[in-house]
């Protein structure tokens, strides 16, 4: 059998979203999926018994950052990256060159990879295409990604142009270099910023060489949601119809319905515990700010609609008082909401294509949520 297999199980015959799985050596997951991110092998303040009773198939872990520390030999010598964090459903690691390029000092980007320095240290360091498979291949992960190069949405044309050939060629040069095709699924990454043109070649390179999945990348990187969603509508109908199509970086809720109305299955995003560790949460009525003086008496739930373990045992004013006393129970209880009201989302949105009513979801959880109103202040 393949590492990845992806099943079609229905097509909502009014928006065209799509219900399906994807099958990995670690379980069968539906989708559309929301992915939580662990970036250091870890969901932020988030047991893996936590994440299993919200339903999470596949989490996510950072290539850049577990190559620093604590070392991919280290994982390796574990047992792998499942048994290293005690996570027994999927997993899937990025390559690690979106960090390189937001994070790391002096890059030098060159045909054969990157020199950098990276920001814990300042050491000299070197990535390739064939170190990061290399890298992804002992940390174990059932779905990596290719190494790209992410440019920033807003970068010239000639620019763009170049730096999708050799995101072509350093995908080619990834393939090869696998050592485990049986086991983990490697993606390709399509780039192309918000040229129509270079997006249809990068989708064109990468498809001609039959990878198991396909990501969008390059999006959520400054553009409005507007352009993001145009980028979506002509790029999506681009990539095979029988494979998974993830969407790199995004996990607002207007995004993830908006995106999966334009067929795609996966999406990973930082944004929920990011923002819980300030004080703010998603609700069914839209952004809450729990961290604000309003809320120091109000002993009712962050959300009366939701059923997750923070909703059920405390109160908005506890919450306040944990986060404004720097207590860590507080960030505890804000990302766990915030994970669970994700994956209750899309719980949501798989039951309404299956229904072949996305569209009138979308209607109703857009006017609740105040995505209607102008300048909402949302993600």
């Amino acid at each position: 059998m393949p590492a990845l297999e992806y099943h079609l199980k229905h097509i909502d015959k009014h928006s065209g979203a799509r219900l399906g799985e994807i099958v990995t050596p670690h379980g069968t997951f539906p989708t559309p999926m929301f992915m939580p991110v662990g970036t250091q092998a870890t969901v932020k303040t988030l047991a893996p018994e936590e994440l299993k009773t919200m339903g999470a198939g596949v989490i996510l872990a950072n290539t850049y950052h577990l190559w620093l520390r604590p070392g991919e030999d280290i994982v390796e010598e574990a047992g792998g990256l499942h048994k290293f964090m005690n996570w027994d459903r999927g997993l899937l690691t990025d390559s690690g060159g979106f960090q390189v390029f937001s994070l790391a000092k002096n890059r030098d980007i060159t045909e054969e990879g990157v020199t950098f320095r990276n920001h814990l240290n300042g050491a000299k360091m070197f990535l390739s295409p064939e170190k990061a498979i290399g890298i992804e291949n002992a940390l174990g992960p059932d779905i990596m990604m290719s190494l790209d190069e992410c440019p920033p949405f807003f970068e010239s044309y000639d620019y763009v142009k170049a730096s999708v050939a050799r995101t072509s060629r350093w995908a080619e040069r990834g393939l090869k270099a696998h050592q485990h095709p049986d086991r983990q699924a490697l993606f390709g990454i399509v780039q192309g910023a918000g040229f129509r043109d270079l997006r249809a070649q990068s989708a064109k390179d990468l498809v001609s060489l039959d990878f198991p999945g396909y990501s969008i990348g390059g999006l959520s990187v400054g553009e409005s949601k507007q352009e993001m969603n145009h980028v979506l509508d002509f790029t999506v109908p681009m990539l095979p119809a029988n494979k998974p199509r993830y969407l790199m970086g995004v996990g607002s809720p207007d995004a993830l319905i908006d995106g999966v109305l334009r067929g795609i299955d996966m999406f990973d995003c930082v944004l929920p515990t990011r923002i819980a560790r300030k004080g703010t949460v998603m609700t069914s009525y839209g952004r809450l700010v729990v961290k604000n003086a309003q809320y120091a008496r109000d002993f009712t739930p962050l959300d009366d609609n939701c059923d997750c373990y923070t909703c059920r045992n405390y109160s908005r004013a506890y919450i306040r008082h944990l986060l404004k006393a720097n207590e860590s129970f507080g960030e505890r209880l804000t990302s766990y909401h915030n994970v669970y009201f994700l994956l209750h989302l899309m719980k949501q949105v798989r039951e309404a294509i299956a229904e072949d009513a996305l569209n009138d979801f979308r209607q109703d959880f857009f006017a609740r949520y105040g995505y209607f109103k102008p300048n909402a202040k949302n993600f």
